[in-house]
């Protein structure tokens, strides 16, 4: 990959960037790429050398943050040891991507109430493969009731959401 490739590679990852915070901040809708340009520190017009509009930049930020938790929910998958660690290691990393990238989290949960068909698609796309990434690695590993137990971890991953966003951590603090 020659310079100016990586050059542009690294400015639309920081674009991206920008956005996801921006948009967790401030809304998507009340959100301008001017906003978006200047918290990447560069000009409105060269974020519309990467993304046509608001809308493709969105899109962008979205898949990007899917693919963050498919990659480590593969990467758990890829290296739980057991059965019973897999389910307990699942919840562990998707509790690291919410430290680690909130933002992303926030904006995962505006796109969900958005009715534009392109945001939804990527938002069901996103949802449809954890949903059989976790389906399928329960699945391999043996674990009884494989279906129940994907329904409640994605159900317990949608409370952890609202728990972090209303910080409510007694939502799904659970009594020994």
């Amino acid at each position: 990959m020659a310079k100016d490739e990586k050059s542009s590679v690294n400015r639309k990852a920081e674009i991206i960037s920008a956005a996801i915070e921006v948009f967790a901040e401030t809304g998507y809708y009340r959100a301008t790429t001017a906003q978006v340009a200047e918290r990447a520190k560069i000009s409105q017009p060269y974020v519309f050398r990467f993304f046509a509009t608001k809308e493709a930049l969105l899109l962008s930020a979205l898949e990007i943050s899917w693919e963050r938790i498919q990659q480590s929910f593969r990467l758990v998958v890829e290296s739980a040891a057991t059965p019973e660690q897999l389910e307990s290691d699942l919840i562990e990393a998707y509790k690291e991507i919410l430290v680690s990238h909130m933002n992303e989290t926030y904006l995962q949960m505006q796109a969900q109430t958005m009715r534009e068909e392109s945001i939804r698609e990527v938002m069901r796309d996103g949802f449809r493969e954890v949903r059989q990434i976790v389906l399928s690695a329960f699945r391999e590993k043996g674990l009884q009731n494989p279906e129940d137990r994907t329904f409640m971890f994605l159900a317990r991953g949608m409370l952890c959401n609202i728990s972090w966003a209303l910080d409510m951590p007694e939502l799904i603090e659970r009594e020994s």
